[in-house]
């Protein structure tokens, strides 16, 4: 025809030619190591794919808003919920940020009801809210079934009608356990209450989702996404199983489930994660066979991630949940919470808030990203990222059911374990930058001091947290960034601030780069970088160093010119300065060189924040 004039121009390449041609311009480097990616899941990433990457894909032939519900539920758009998590104890503060919440653009409410005891605390709680009009999600109850009746109250004294009500609660059997150690009041007692609840809801508030599984736990506690997955979907087994053994019926329980996830910065697997997420969920709801496709679905709330944010730099955090929005936002995620960008030092303000609900809203209402559903499928990149996630998260799923489900494997710790080993290899490619926390661990801002910034709230033991002792191991969640901001924010706080003079010399390329990478490397522990043009003799940098007062002292040249200015370096240096450092690693001089006085070599190979942490101890910076 002649409307294909123009394809036949360009005929179809197959896969064996673009692969010689790759191999060709690789001139005999190792195409596994070059060009695939092997992820921290385990799987590898190839460099590109083709059609013919999607055939083994059986989910493809379905649509949107069919199961398994890949692609979404829903057929004609992509509408989320604009969720704000408040974080206040106090209730008048809460429902004061919740109203301005609600007034500016959001219309979904995480609130703490820690301190609501009574039906006059509740009634502060949600003043002048309308609860038809906003979904409203109570976030931290210690008391899920008093907290409904009190709601309940509320919702009929203001004249709502109970079956138009929506929202959620956090009641989360195995997020206690993993993060207290126990199962509050034994696991029986879990699972009865958590019968209870349902029963509550389903007569009182049909619409209200009463039972979390929170994968975002695992998450912040440097999980992987594998894990993060995997473990979500064994718990909400686990708890389905046991509940249907105490006589709910699937409809009873898996449309008022929901999962909590958290999303990072790895924006195209975070994608795929939650379209896996949806896959997996319906196929194994299918074996408890159903009355109807409506069980399969599953109410997904993403929530940007804490572990990926820093202190330092801290404006950055806007581009990382701006990113991880645009994640939660294009896979489909039913409600989408972005924390402030300031939530890592201190306790939010309007302002953060704000920033956080706008992030939403421009992807809403510029860049129409509720209009389309499904604007990853058909990727060839994301598809497979999904079927590679859910391959790996199922293997994951049916190793704890070998376990005897997640109640068993929190006990054991394997659970606890498997994270704590990915967050350790996690923890090490930051230590040696093989990943970059933007502003913390590399390419700091040099002036910036926080120590001064950081309120954060002190805990309340007697809020969230059971009295119960532990009786297995927890996860720890921290944030990724602390262990290079505990040395930056001891260098604030001791009152010293060591002086780093670079002595550059020769090459004009090799000294800037060498220079530029002893700026990162001591900037990130907040030392003082004395930088240089670059010196004619090597006697003019030692003397322009010890004017300088110098206490560290980083030779900046190319390896061959090395040669010539180490030994006269150190003989000008040693004993004057605390320690004579050389930028790069010249493997066959290191022994010479440190016989001449180097102390220490800094190069893309060292492990930075234990290198940091000697000149700490150096210096007496604790």
């Amino acid at each position: 025809m002649e409307d294909n004039k123009l394809f036949s121009e360009f005929p179809p390449v197959s896969t064996e030619k673009w692969e010689e041609v790759i191999n060709k311009d690789l001139k005999g480097a190792d195409y596994e190591k070059k060009l695939v990616w092997k992820t921290i899941e385990g799987f590898k990433v190839k460099p590109y794919y083709r059609a013919e990457d999607l055939e083994h894909i059986e989910y493809l032939d379905s649509n949107p808003s069919q199961a398994p519900f890949t692609r979404g539920k829903q057929a004609d758009n992509n509408v989320w919920d604009i969720r704000q998590d408040i974080s206040s104890d106090n209730v008048e503060e809460a429902n004061a940020l919740a109203l301005e919440a609600l007034a500016r653009g959001a219309n979904s409410i995480g609130l703490c009801t820690c301190k609501v005891d009574s039906l006059e605390d509740m009634q502060r709680l949600l003043k002048d809210i309308h609860l038809e009009a906003c979904k409203v999600n109570f976030t931290c109850s210690k008391h899920t079934l008093a907290t409904l009746k009190l709601f309940l109250d509320v919702v009929k004294q203001g004249g709502y009608d109970p079956q138009k009500v929506e929202g959620s609660c956090n009641y989360d059997i195995y997020g206690h356990a993993l993060l207290h150690g126990t199962f509050k009041g034994g696991e029986e007692h879990c699972y009865q209450e958590a019968k209870e609840i349902i029963e509550f809801a389903k007569a009182n508030l049909p619409k209200f989702r009463v039972l979390s599984i929170n994968g975002r736990h695992i998450h912040n506690a440097g999980s992987n996404i594998v894990q993060e997955l995997g473990f979500t979907l064994a718990a909400a087994n686990d708890l389905m199983a046991h509940l249907t053994d105490l006589g709910l019926s699937v409809k009873d329980i898996a449309p008022r489930l929901v999962f909590n996830f958290a999303t990072g910065s790895n924006y195209f697997m975070e994608i795929a994660k939650i379209r896996a997420a949806r896959l997996l969920w319906s196929k194994i709801v299918e074996q408890y066979h159903p009355d109807c496709d409506c069980c399969l679905k599953v109410f997904i709330n993403a929530t940007s991630s804490l572990w990926n944010k820093s202190v330092y730099d801290p404006y950055v955090n806007m581009l990382r949940t701006t990113t991880e929005t645009m994640s939660a936002a294009i896979a489909g995620a039913d409600s989408i919470t972005t924390n402030p960008f300031d939530i890592a030092f201190e306790k939010s303000d309007s302002f953060g808030y704000r920033i956080g609900r706008n992030q939403q809203l421009l992807l809403k209402e510029e860049s129409y990203m509720d209009k389309i559903v499904d604007p990853a499928g058909g990727s060839y990149y994301i598809e497979n990222l999904t079927d590679s996630i859910a391959q790996y998260a199922w293997q994951l799923f049916l190793t704890v059911e070998q376990h005897g489900g997640m109640a068993k494997a929190i006990r054991e710790g394997y659970v606890q374990d498997e994270v704590a080993k990915i967050a350790q290899q996690r923890d090490m490619d930051i230590a040696t930058r093989r990943t970059t926390i933007l502003g913390t661990n590399q390419y700091p801002n040099l002036t910036e001091r926080m120590g001064d910034k950081i309120n954060l709230p002190a805990a309340d033991k007697k809020t969230c947290c059971c009295d119960s002792a532990p009786e297995f191991k927890t996860l720890r969640l921290y944030r990724g960034a602390e262990a290079f901001e505990h040395l930056r924010l001891a260098t604030e706080h001791s009152g010293i601030r060591p002086k780093v003079f670079l002595l550059t010399y020769g090459n004009l390329a090799m000294r800037k780069a060498r220079s530029g990478f002893a700026t990162n490397f001591f900037g990130v522990a907040g030392y003082e970088i004395i930088d240089n043009p670059g010196f004619k003799t090597v006697e003019e940098g030692v003397a322009a160093a010890l004017n300088a007062n110098a206490d560290i002292v980083v030779l900046c040249s190319s390896d061959d010119e090395y040669a010539e200015i180490t030994q006269p370096a150190c003989q000008g240096l040693k004993g004057k300065v605390k320690s004579i450092v050389l930028a790069g690693y010249p493997k066959e001089m290191v022994e010479t060189y440190q016989q001449y006085g180097i102390d220490e070599f800094i190069h893309v190979k060292t492990n930075v924040l234990d290198c940091l942490t000697k000149f700490q101890k150096l210096f007496g910076i604790e």
